[in-house]
This record gives C-alpha cells, sequence and structure tokens, in this order.
C-alpha cells in the first residue's frame, strides 16, 4: 500500500521578503500538477515573510509555518511569537525543536513539551524535530536520546491531536554547512526506533504519524532515503532553496518511491 509523501524546508534566516515570495511563487507554479492528496509540500520561511507569504501563496499546495512559537497565548515574553499572532495568517504548521533551538538557543525537553501541547491545542500541524548529536552517537547513546526527546515532548498530547502531529528526524551531525549525511540505512534504523516510540506511546495510532528525514538531503540521496519503510517524507535544507532544484528533487524522490512500489 503506497503512503503519502511530505517534502519541505525552513528557510531559517535566509531570504529576505521578496526573494522568499518569489521563491515560493516559483515553487507553487512547478508543483501545481502534483496531488496534493498523495503528497505534501511544505515551506516554514522566516517570521517577517509571513505575512506577505500568507496572503500572496495558496497553502492547499504550498503550506505555510513558523520556525518557532512560544507556549503563551499573551504575556511578558519579549521577542516570543504568540500561537494566536500566528493564527491570524491561517498558517498549517509550526515546527519547533529544531537542532539550533535546542543547541544554540538552550531549549529542554520541557520547554518543549510546553510548546508541543500549545501547538496541537491551537490547531496547527506540529512538526517536533528529533536528533542525536555526534558525541552522542559515538557513544551509541541515539536511541535513548531519541526516546527521551519524544516521551518527554509529546507527553501531553491528546489521541484526537495524533493526525497533527509530525516528526522529524534531524541527526545534529548531519545539519548545516558540514553536515555528513546519514546514510539510508541508519536514517532508516533510527526511524525505525521512533516509529517503536511512538506506538509505545499512541498504540496503533503510532503507526500513522508521519516520520521525515531531515539532514544534508540532496539529489544524491534523496531517492534512496524515500523508500526506507519508515521514511514518510523529506525535510531537506540547501538543496531547497532553489525552487527549480527543489521540484527537481520532489519529483525525482517520487519516482524512485513509485517504482519501489512496483
Amino acid at each position: 500500500m503506497k503512503k503519502k509523501l511530505y517534502f519541505g524546508s525552513n528557510l531559517k534566516m535566509y531570504k529576505n521578503i521578496n526573494e522568499t515570495i518569489t521563491y515560493l511563487k516559483q515553487l507553487q507554479n512547478a508543483t501545481l500538477d502534483l496531488n496534493r492528496l498523495e503528497y505534501t509540500i511544505f515551506i516554514i520561511p522566516s517570521f517577517t515573510s509571513l505575512h506577505q507569504a500568507s496572503k500572496d501563496i495558496n497553502q492547499d499546495l504550498i503550506w505555510l509555518g513558523a520556525q518557532n512559537m512560544c507556549w503563551a497565548e499573551q504575556g511578558q515574553f519579549t521577542g516570543e511569537i504568540s500561537p494566536l499572532m500566528l493564527q491570524e495568517l491561517g498558517l498549517k504548521i509550526v515546527e519547533l525543536g529544531h537542532s539550533e533551538r535546542r543547541h544554540v538557543f538552550g531549549e529542554d525537553n520541557q520547554i518543549l513539551q510546553k510548546k508541543v501541547t500549545a501547538s496541537l491545542e491551537h490547531g496547527f500541524t506540529t512538526l517536533l524535530c528529533v536528533g542525536e548529536n555526534e558525541q552522542e552517537k559515538e557513544f551509541d547513546i541515539s536511541n535513548e536520546i531519541l526516546r527521551i526527546q519524544l516521551k518527554t515532548g509529546l507527553s501531553d498530547i491528546k489521541e484526537e491531536q495524533l493526525p497533527k502531529l509530525w516528526i522529524a528526524y534531524e541527526p545534529v551531525w548531519a545539519i548545516g554547512v558540514n553536515g555528513k549525511p546519514a546514510t539510508a540505512e541508519y536514517a532508516q534504523k533510527k526511524h525505525s526506533e521512533i516509529r517503536t516510540v511512538l506506538e509505545e506511546m499512541f498504540g496503533a495510532k503510532g503507526k500513522e504519524i508521519p516520520i521525515l528525514y531531515g539532514g544534508s538531503v540532496n539529489l544524491q540521496n534523496a531517492e534512496v532515503l524515500i523508500t526506507q519503510p519508515d521514511i514518510d517524507g523529506l525535510f531537506v535544507g540547501r538543496s531547497a532553496w532553489n525552487a527549480e532544484e527543489f521540484n527537481h528533487l520532489i519529483r525525482n524522490a517520487i519516482n524512485s518511491y513509485q517504482k519501489s512500489c512496483t
């Protein structure tokens, strides 16, 4: 049985408003023919671009998301973004727990648990990022780290909220300019572990939660990654920041997946 595939990118602190809108329109036009019942395409741009993007882009075609969100609706949280503010824009996704939020800005599992809970309670599709760093990988405690991140971050989720939960596995050592892509075999092992934890927590419903792989995804490895049994989508970095190249990557991955199903 074929599964739905997910393709997205976080633009981080790149692209100004005009560059973002141009990119999104190019990606929207390039992927118009793809059946959105079979494929979800999403982009998570900067906060400053979201207002214009929400007006110019058809979110039935390109889902838009925020890179972070406060757990509180309002209050003395200078520099934070409220879920109510994001709701005003009609956004579909909130990304939480990216490795840069964890390791650069010090967000721990308890903070992320509060954010995940708030995001789901406000109706957003919530993309929780998890992953081990290089030292944890070397100590062979990756699975333990993933279990802690998942069991803490998802501890208060209600069963009816599960259809709006996504997980992104992003090994910290595979992210960024100097990232080293995980092999498809390694990525599949970690996705399988994540799936096991989700089933332990949520039973059969845990099988239905999309798990995306992110970490130096490119044209060379996308095709083999997407055919792994527990990889439901690709959360792409730099290889997605040119619309034409991202469209090419998406189509190659789709073709590879379709061939694997025959």
